[in-house]
């Protein structure tokens, strides 16, 4: 079987920036790490990282308590912020716990928060396309302080209140560039003032690219490998599914449908900015055995 792996697969420079400074504060495992939810959304890399001194404490949207977990860790200990960021009021009281802090929070993220604040403190309201329940969006909505709202659809756009003053829409980091598109000109019929901002990566834009690359370059199937619970994955086998070829989402080899996928000639491999290189070799050898 031919295999076509996407340039852009696998780690993104924002994940492989908290990887590193996560696996540097273990000081070669002397150190114990402590992460504030999940560092990444990957579950086989979180695992990796586990056995290395960093432990995941909190939940996923970073919203527990976590004094309790940290209780009785070494004074040498380290506290790291997640890469999808945390708001002001979590970085506050992360810092507040008394432990070595280190931020992890993706630059680009960082870029967003920066872009909502600045405008959040000249008095606009700020409105954020994306996912309520994922953490980059909790914390970015924090900026935006009492004067922030979160849209996912047209239809959160109909139901915002009439709002008064100055308005700018930012996006999640990690959402399709056509459906940022389509929703601001739909939210700009309603507010036309509006100020629109292109906050979506660079990183998802190539990796959503090259998902039309590998249909161009005659994939007849395109497998995605990464988490079920990452957001910029999952956009990633949804936008293959728009391709019209068949689409596979797998979190690992063992996932791979080897009697559905065994009567392809060619294939298309493109992975999540979390997902890490040995996932996928592991795939494309399995596929390349074929």
């Amino acid at each position: 079987m031919k295999v076509i792996r996407a340039k852009s697969a696998g780690f993104c420079f924002g994940v492989e920036r908290a990887i590193d400074i996560a696996t540097t504060c273990t000081e070669g495992g002397k150190c114990r790490v402590y992460t504030d939810g999940p560092l990444i959304h990957n579950r086989q890399m979180m695992e990796k990282l586990t056995a290395s001194g960093i432990l995941e404490i909190g939940d996923y949207k970073s919203e527990k308590s976590i004094e309790d977990d940290i209780d009785g860790a070494q004074d040498d200990s380290v506290l790291v912020f997640r890469a999808h960021g945390v708001s002001p009021e979590r970085r506050e009281y992360l810092k507040s716990l008394g432990m070595r802090c280190k931020d992890a929070t993706c630059p680009d993220v960082g870029k967003i928060a920066g872009v909502i604040k600045m405008h959040s403190n000249k008095g606009f309201t700020a409105v954020i396309f994306g996912d309520p329940d994922h953490p980059e969006v909790i914390g970015l909505l924090g900026y935006a302080g009492k004067k922030g709202f979160v849209v996912k659809n047209k239809e959160d756009v109909d139901k915002l209140p009439n709002i008064a003053g100055e308005i700018c829409l930012v996006s999640q980091s990690t959402m399709f560039t056509d459906d940022y598109r389509e929703l601001a000109e739909y939210f700009k019929r309603r507010f036309p003032d509006a100020k629109v901002i292109d906050t979506i990566c660079g990183a998802t834009k190539e990796r959503q690219k090259d998902v039309g690359v590998l249909a161009e370059k005659g994939a007849q199937a395109i497998i995605v490998i990464g988490g079920k619970h990452s957001a910029n994955t999952v956009k990633l086998a949804i936008m293959a599914r728009r391709t019209g070829l068949p689409c596979f989402h797998i979190e690992t080899v063992k996932e791979l449908d080897i009697e559905a996928v065994k009567k392809f000639d060619t294939v298309g491999v493109t992975a999540g900015a979390s997902t890490p290189d040995f996932l996928i070799d592991e795939v494309c050898r399995k596929l390349e055995e074929l």
